[in-house]
């Protein structure tokens, strides 16, 4: 799925490109497979994620930083990014981060049409989304290895995260307790998914997956490589820091973007 997702601003300017970004979407989703999702040892309160000095190997030359991504499982540059912050955080990374939702479907809503609010049936994506926050709200420990996975159920296993019967088997296999959460998405789910995604909307104007987020500045951003579980920390480290320093420190710069896609 393309995740530049607002057709006013950010999107390619004619079909050949716009065919380019739907392409390298499809090739970035055919990528290995994930070693098994397991929970990453990281505690969790409320929306973010916090580690300090104490919590893990920490490399030399780690920065604190707090920011937070935005996040659409269907999206594979939203799986990469989420990766990438994930492994910083279980090497323990001095970061505080907060998981935003943002629906991919509702910005694609034509004018004049019913919003993904009024007939989630109609997104393919909005159950996972409401399971994630639910799990990041009320299952921290295990909301990285749920984040992995739902991400591992769409893009290594092309299966289809609007059936219930996927969202209860991929959650038991990392421990939580399936129904409960279904039954928590059920009371309640839809309305904290468009809290949040309306909210950023309007502070920050985010339109896509992945959005970092920090102060008053959003980027979108794409990473390339992936961070599959037990992948080494530094590199993602050094990848988010980056990202983050841009983001905070050279708000000049509005737009980096190479002419041409790794094969």
């Amino acid at each position: 799925m393309i995740c530049l997702t607002s057709r006013r601003r950010g999107c390619p300017a004619d079909a050949a490109a716009f065919a380019a970004d739907h392409a390298a979407a499809r090739r970035l989703a055919a990528v290995a497979r994930d070693p098994s999702p397991a929970g990453c040892g990281l505690r969790a309160a409320g929306r973010s994620v916090r580690n300090t000095a104490g919590d893990g190997p920490v490399a030399q030359g780690m920065t604190s930083a707090t920011f937070a991504i935005t996040w659409d499982y269907r999206c594979p540059f939203a799986r990469n990014a989420h990766e990438h912050v994930l492994t910083g955080l279980a090497a323990g990374a001095d970061w505080n981060v907060g998981f935003i939702p943002f629906s991919l479907g509702q910005a694609h809503v034509e004018e004049g049409q019913p919003s993904v609010w009024e007939k989630p049936e109609q997104d393919s994506g909005i159950l996972a989304l409401q399971a994630g926050v639910v799990i990041r709200d009320e299952y921290p420990d295990l909301f990285p290895a749920a984040h992995r996975a739902l991400f591992a159920a769409r893009h290594d296993e092309g299966r289809h995260l609007e059936d219930r019967a996927v969202i209860r088997e991929t959650l038991t296999a990392v421990g939580l307790p399936a129904d409960e959460v279904l039954a928590r998405v059920d009371d309640g789910g839809l309305a904290r998914v468009q809290a949040e995604h309306e909210r950023y909307v309007a502070s920050h104007a985010v339109w896509g997956v992945p959005t970092f987020i920090a102060d008053d500045q959003a980027v979108f951003v794409r990473l390339m490589n992936r961070a599959p579980l037990g992948a080494e920390a530094a590199p993602s480290v050094r990848a988010v820091e980056r990202v983050v320093d841009l983001l905070t420190g050279w708000p000049e710069l509005n737009e980096f973007k190479h002419t041409s896609i790794p094969r």
